[in-house]
C-alpha cells in the first residue's frame, strides 16, 4: 500500500475538518451546528452529486450494458450483505436477534456521505469513474432494508409476524417521508435532461463551492460521531471489531465481482465503497418504525462512530489501492 496516499488523504482539509469536529465533541463540548444549517449542508451535497452525476453521464454516454451490470451488482450486494452480516452476528455476539437484524440492514445499505467523500478522493487524484454510480447508489438504499426486515420477520414467533406487505409499505413510507433519496434521484434526472449546459449555469453554486461545503458538512459529521463515541464504552470486542471487518467483507465481494464485470479502477473503488459503507440515516429511520424493539444505542454508534470514520479516513484509499493492484492481475 502507498503510505503517501494514506497520508495525503489524512491531511486532506476535508478529512481534517471531520477530525476537528470529532475531537471537539469527544472532549466533552456540547457544541453543535444549528439543525437547519446541518440539514441544508446535506441537501446541498445531495443536489450537487445528483446533478453533476446526471450531467456527466449524458456527456460521457455511459448509460449502457455496464450500467445494467453495475445496477444488478449493487442491488444484489445490498440485498445479500445483511444475510451475511446477520449470520456473523449470530455466531459472534450475544445481543438480541432484533438488534442483530437491524445492524445487518445497516451494513447492506449505503452511506451517501461516504460515497461523496470517495468521489471527491477520486476527483482529487484525477482517477476517472463511471458517473452512473450515483444511480447505483440510489438503487442500493432499499434492498438492504427489505432483507434486514425479512431476517427479523423470520425470527419472530407466528403470533408476532407482520405481513410482508406491511414491511414494504413501511419502507416506501420512510423513503417518501425522509425525501432525501427522492431529491437525489430528481437532481440526477435534472442533470440528465439539462446536460453540461445546465451544469455550467449552476457551476458557481454546485461545482466551485462543493469541496468547501463538503468539508463543513464533514465537520458537522465529526461532531455527531464524537457525540455517539460515548456509547462505544458499552461495546465488547466482538461487536466493535464487527464494525471494522464487516466493511472489508463487503468491499472484497464488490472487488471480485467488479473485476468479472470489467469495471475500471475508479468505478471499482466506488463499488467497494458502497459495499463497505453502512447507513446511518435512512435505515435507522425505518428501523425505529418497523423494528422498534431493536436497540438504537447499539446499531447507530456502530455504523456512525466506527464504520463511517474507518471508511472515510482509511477505507477509501485502501479500496483504491487494492482495486488498482487486483484489477491488473
Amino acid at each position: 500500500m502507498s503510505q503517501n496516499l494514506f497520508l495525503t488523504n489524512l491531511l486532506n482539509p476535508v478529512i481534517l475538518f471531520f477530525v476537528l469536529g470529532f475531537l471537539i465533541r469527544a472532549s466533552g463540548s456540547n457544541f453543535s451546528l444549528p439543525k437547519g444549517l446541518s440539514r441544508f449542508l446535506s441537501l446541498y451535497l445531495v443536489v450537487a452529486i445528483g446533478f453533476k452525476g446526471g450531467a456527466c453521464l449524458v456527456e460521457s454516454g455511459e448509460m449502457g450494458s455496464q450500467f445494467i451490470l453495475a445496477s444488478f451488482l449493487g442491488i444484489a450486494l445490498s440485498f445479500a450483505l445483511p444475510f451475511i452480516a446477520y449470520s456473523i452476528l449470530k455466531r459472534t455476539t450475544k445481543i438480541d436477534s432484533k438488534t442483530q437484524a437491524a445492524i445487518a440492514a445497516h451494513y447492506g445499505s449505503v452511506s451517501l456521505v461516504t460515497f461523496i467523500t470517495a468521489c471527491s478522493f477520486l476527483t482529487i487524484q484525477n482517477i476517472p469513474f463511471a458517473q452512473y454510480m450515483v444511480a447505483v447508489l440510489a438503487l442500493m438504499e432499499s434492498p438492504a432494508i427489505l432483507s434486514g426486515l425479512i431476517v427479523a420477520h423470520n425470527n419472530k414467533s407466528k403470533g408476532e409476524k407482520s405481513s410482508f406487505g406491511k414491511v414494504l409499505k413501511t419502507i416506501a413510507h420512510e423513503i417518501k417521508a425522509e425525501g432525501i433519496l427522492l431529491v437525489l434521484l430528481g437532481s440526477f434526472l435534472i442533470g440528465m435532461v439539462t446536460g453540461q449546459p445546465g451544469l455550467e449555469k449552476f457551476s458557481g453554486f454546485l461545482v466551485t463551492p462543493f469541496t468547501g461545503i463538503l468539508g463543513f458538512f464533514l465537520f458537522d459529521m465529526g461532531l455527531k460521531v464524537g457525540k455517539e463515541a460515548n456509547q462505544l464504552k458499552l461495546f465488547n470486542f466482538p461487536l466493535f471489531s464487527f464494525g471494522l471487518y464487516m466493511p472489508l467483507i463487503g468491499a472484497l465481494i464488490a472487488l471480485i465481482s467488479s473485476k468479472f464485470m470489467g469495471f475500471n479502477v475508479g468505478t471499482t473503488t466506488l463499488m467497494m465503497t458502497l459495499g463497505a459503507s453502512a447507513s446511518y440515516i435512512a435505515v435507522p429511520a425505518v428501523m425505529q418504525v418497523a423494528l422498534p424493539e431493536a436497540k438504537p444505542a447499539i446499531y447507530l454508534p456502530l455504523s456512525l462512530a466506527i464504520t463511517f470514520p474507518f471508511n472515510v479516513v482509511f477505507g477509501i484509499p485502501l479500496y483504491y489501492e487494492v482495486a488498482k493492484w487486483f484489477l491488473i492481475l
